[in-house]
């Protein structure tokens, strides 16, 4: 059986619903993706998904839906997305077992 592409809390569920559940526009789930960019290479991006395209992988676990952009998947397979909050911060978070460094603020990733 293949790995899957993510995994999702139920931390990150449970926020993921409340995101959406505050939306001011219709919304599929949340799309999740890879830029270019941050100290060390590559940073994740969350946004709403407003219409699904066809060539996104769909991950439905907890109740809730992400699309995963088809230009991040060899990055993000075997990823768990989490949500964590604490007194300073609140913000998703990504174990990702692809990542061979990370930068010292979290933000970026090196695969």
């Amino acid at each position: 059986m293949a790995e899957p592409i993510l995994t999702i809390t139920d931390a990150a569920a449970d926020r993921i619903k409340f995101l959406i559940a505050q939306s001011d526009e219709p919304v599929e789930g949340l799309r999740l993706g890879v830029n270019t960019r941050g100290c060390n290479g590559m940073s994740y991006t969350v946004d709403y998904a407003q219409e699904v395209n066809s060539a996104d992988e769909e991950v439905l676990t907890n109740g809730v839906k992400v699309y995963v952009d088809p230009m991040a998947v060899m990055y993000l397979i075997g990823t768990e997305m989490d949500y964590v909050e604490d007194r300073l911060a609140a913000h998703f978070t990504f174990n990702n077992p692809n990542a061979k460094s990370l930068c010292g603020c979290g933000e970026s990733f090196n695969v």
